[in-house]
């Protein structure tokens, strides 16, 4: 008896079908749901998976060799620009600053010196007492220890710049990184690692990728790169944990370069970050919305696919239906289908057996509610039996 009951209740699941093969046999077109396609509107998101990185990683890397002798900040801090970062040992380059203004008080004595020396030959050639060569020879000496002066102050220059740069300094507002260098570390221009990465986070670059059908999509509607970025609109963030960040997206650049690898170009869409919650380095999806108020939407179900191709059966006039193809949007919420070329209002589809449907075969047209209350009105009569 239980298995009777079972083969009943299997039986009302496939009483559709079995109706059609009744009606087939004898001679009448089997019913079938079908929908009229018109337009709607749509709100939809496609996602896309996308990098963070800060509005700027700064390599903070040392101008001078020296030991490290004190960390002014510690990884993860949040620092101002200008703020001291790293300090280096400044004893040989103040060293080199004190060397460099005493020879500049040298080159100063001998260059008053010998402009003395030359203002008195100068007297001397007046009166014939000396030569036009020993004149010529002095005023050559003064003008080389101008020279050696201006030398000195250049080294002078050099000096503090050298000094200057013993205190390392955040040359903006961000987050400091890994320090790999500690104390006593022994550092230099030529070090392979930098002292750490300084990311200006207060605004937030996410790195996406499209494809190189959809940029073309975007770009006959608008016209070329700059239109497309202009129209395109404001962007969602979804963050790892599966929350929507709270601050709106804006696509700011389009790569003109086409990976040849992937078949598509990078996108770059920037968010403001007050909070600090976006890090340099993250992970998370792009959510870009699509909307149309005038888009023919028609079920998954009521297609089915060929060679990479998707098609719909056509009612026609004469109570066949013909198979036909469509084109569809990338985008789509797992349920329908956003009909591009293929379709036009007014058009009614099948909707039920479009696997085991043949062009050409010959249907009584039903609505889904119909199709439903016949399904429903099955179940309750094998129901009935079965108890």
């Amino acid at each position: 008896m239980k298995l009777k009951s079972l083969l009943m209740i299997t039986g009302a699941l496939v009483a559709t079908t079995a109706c059609q093969k009744q009606e087939q046999q004898a001679g009448a077109a089997p019913e079938c749901a079908v929908m009229t396609v018109q337009p709607t509107s749509v709100d939809l998101k496609t996602t896309f998976p996308a990098t963070i990185r800060g509005r700027q990683d700064i390599e903070i890397r040392p101008q001078i060799s020296g030991f490290i002798t004190k960390l002014c900040v510690d990884e993860g801090a949040l620092v101002k620009k200008g703020q001291t970062l790293f300090l280096i040992n400044p004893t040989e380059y103040q060293a080199a600053v004190n060397t460099a203004q005493a020879a500049i008080k040298v080159a100063e004595a001998n260059l008053a010196t010998q402009e003395i020396t030359v203002n008195s030959k100068r007297e001397l050639l007046k009166k014939n007492i000396i030569s036009e060569y020993d004149m010529q020879m002095a005023e050559n000496t003064l003008a080389s220890m101008k020279a050696n002066l201006a030398q000195s102050k250049a080294q002078l220059v050099t000096a503090k710049q050298n000094l200057a740069y013993t205190t390392i300094t955040s040359p903006s507002d961000g987050i400091v990184g890994s320090i790999p260098y500690r104390v006593g570390s022994l550092v230099s221009s030529a070090t392979a690692e930098p002292l750490t990465v300084v990311s200006d986070i207060s605004k937030m670059y996410a790195y996406f990728s499209m494809t190189e059908k959809e940029l073309l999509e975007q770009t006959k509607k608008s016209g070329n790169d700059r239109a497309v970025i202009e129209s395109m609109p404001e962007l969602d963030l979804q963050l790892i944990d599966g929350s929507v960040y709270d601050q709106k997206g804006k696509v700011e650049t389009i790569s003109g370069v086409i990976d040849a690898t992937t078949g598509s170009v990078s996108v770059r869409a920037a968010f403001a970050n007050p909070k600090g919650i976006l890090k340099s380095g993250g992970t998370g999806k792009i959510l870009l919305p699509y909307k149309s108020d005038n888009a023919l939407v028609v079920p998954q179900t009521a297609t089915y696919e060929i060679q990479d191709k998707k098609f719909v059966y056509v009612l026609q006039k004469d109570g066949t239906v013909k198979s036909t193809e469509v084109e569809v949007l990338d985008v789509n919420d797992g349920k329908n289908y956003i009909v591009t070329a293929g379709l036009k209002s007014g058009d009614q589809i099948a909707l039920e057996n479009v696997s085991t449907m043949k062009d050409g075969q010959k249907i009584t047209p039903i609505t889904a509610q119909q199709s439903e209350a016949k399904y429903q009105a099955a179940l309750k009569q094998n129901a009935g039996a079965a108890q």
